[in-house]
């Protein structure tokens, strides 16, 4: 039986650990060529194209900075000269600074913006040259884009940002044959979600947001991936320019929190 993703290439930034990496993986099991992007850890990257392999698909692993447009340029070249195509462009690394506005230094702003919107956008513009007749786009989010919470105000804004690129990208590139989508993530069981509660001074206990979401519990990164592959497959054709949302119900609920309630919570 012919696997799923056969014969296309895909290029995930950010993919030598986390939600890249599960994504990786999962689309080189239905046969997906894969372009591993890293910055610093080449001997991760090596780990994750060697695992591909393992698994019967080809991969290379190109190392650069999405915070420089040059870099960004060399990481579409290395795609372009290793398979001559592009079928997926999936924007996954993320960084920022974590403090109140107040606070907010001009490089923080600069640097934030750079990795989160400006190299989402740019990656995009390089991605639709490598496509022919169709494609697809997708960048991962965060549900700091919705909501407003402690110390996310630099990082949220650049993803409700990049939500909206997703919307205008969706409109122009329709005649192309490129679908372009968003996945908002939750609290997902990455280093990411760890650095964030554990690092930053004075943050809340996780355990008390956990007891906050309707399903009680961190989402995993193979469950965003699954997501994610999902929007890159046959199934999501008429699907473009949207937002989903997988985050365990998080982004639904309100104040007073059913964690907060107790028995008999009913009028009579």
């Amino acid at each position: 039986m012919k696997r799923r993703f056969e014969g296309t290439v895909s290029l995930i930034t950010g993919s030598s650990r986390g939600i890249g990496r599960a994504l990786a993986l999962t689309l080189a099991r239905q046969g997906a060529s894969i372009v591993i992007n890293y910055v610093r850890n080449a001997d991760l990257a090596a780990e994750t194209v060697a695992e591909i392999e393992a698994l019967g698909s080809r991969a290379i692993a190109v190392q650069a900075d999405m915070e420089n447009p040059e870099e960004i340029d060399l990481l579409f070249e290395s795609t372009a000269a290793e398979f001559g195509r592009l079928d997926h462009f999936v924007s996954n690394a993320a960084a920022s600074s974590f403090k109140k506005v107040l606070e907010l230094k001009p490089h923080n702003l600069d640097r934030s913006f750079d990795l989160n919107v400006r190299a989402f956008v740019l990656g995009a513009q390089r991605a639709v040259k490598l496509m022919s007749g169709s494609g697809r786009i997708a960048v991962l989010s965060s549900y700091g884009s919705i909501r407003a919470y402690p110390t996310y105000a630099n990082l949220g804004s650049n993803k409700a940002a990049v939500e909206a690129f997703v919307r205008y990208m969706a409109v122009e590139f329709a005649p192309l044959g490129i679908n372009v989508n968003a996945v908002n993530g939750g609290l997902i069981d990455t280093e990411s979600c760890a650095y964030f509660y554990e690092r930053v001074p004075g943050m809340a206990p996780i355990e008390s947001v956990l007891a906050k979401i309707p399903k009680g519990r961190m989402g995993s990164p193979q469950e965003v991936a699954d997501t994610i592959a999902f929007l890159l497959g046959p199934e999501s054709e008429y699907i473009t320019g949207q937002t989903i949302c997988v985050d365990g119900g998080l982004s639904v609920i309100a104040p007073p929190f059913y964690s907060d309630t107790s028995p008999p919570l009913s009028l009579t």
